[in-house]
């Protein structure tokens, strides 16, 4: 049976972004064969509260038993159903550079069922060009693409000038998902769903880290 929020639409973003945390972690349970773990054990590799991990869970309608923590295989079940990992969808690439290609070559995305369709680009030179044997198209043919092959998810990979406007052409194809690389923030309507991805962020937390670290006397 599959376990949904309580109460539809009000989980808050912070629990949301830490499930793909909880999913990671019970994996590995289950590759190094765990059966069981507890909520005080949970915490101790996440660095959150048993508490809060329990909290978290409840907003699923919670999936443990007092006195026995979480059957691991299960646990591992749910946090799939509940990210949507039980599903395949179907994904292109927008901007066949650097960035693009790297994520066309990272093949643990189609394990997980996010299945690479094509890749796009303006560049004369790679359109022609494969990556794994997936073809880099013209972008004048994304249109027909995605008429012709239903998409899930754009990633959109491209200098920051253009991913705006990429944005606008695959909302107005119709596809409703969209993981953006681009260094900027891409507005978009209500009915579509974003991740905006900063690589710099991390980076540049990394770095007020290391400044921390220099500075305390200890």
């Amino acid at each position: 049976m599959r376990i949904v929020a309580k109460e539809e639409g009000k989980v808050s973003d912070a629990v949301v972004r830490r499930l793909p945390r909880y999913y990671r972690y019970v994996r590995e349970l289950m590759r190094n064969g765990v059966t069981r773990v507890s909520s005080a054990e949970l915490s101790k590799r996440m660095g959150l509260t048993a508490s809060q991990i329990r909290q978290d869970f409840n907003c699923f309608g919670g999936f443990g038993q007092q006195g026995y923590g979480y059957n691991v295989e299960e646990l591992y079940e749910q946090l799939t159903r509940i990210l949507g990992l039980d599903e395949q969808y179907n994904t292109i690439i927008i901007g066949a550079g650097n960035i693009g290609q790297a994520i066309a070559n990272y093949t643990d995305f189609e394990k997980d069922g996010f299945i690479l369709q094509a890749l796009f680009d303006i560049n004369p030179r790679l359109i022609g060009l494969a990556i794994r044997g997936i073809e880099i198209r013209d972008i004048d043919e994304l249109g027909a693409f995605v008429q012709q092959h239903p998409i899930d998810i754009a990633i959109i990979a491209t200098p920051r000038a253009k991913a705006q406007e990429v944005a606008d052409m695959v909302v107005r194809y119709g596809i409703k998902a969209i993981w953006n690389f681009a260094p900027v923030d891409i507005v978009v309507p209500s009915d579509v769903v974003i991740e905006n991805v900063h690589l710099s962020d991390s980076l540049y937390t990394l770095s007020y880290k290391i400044k921390e670290l220099r500075s305390d006397p200890d």
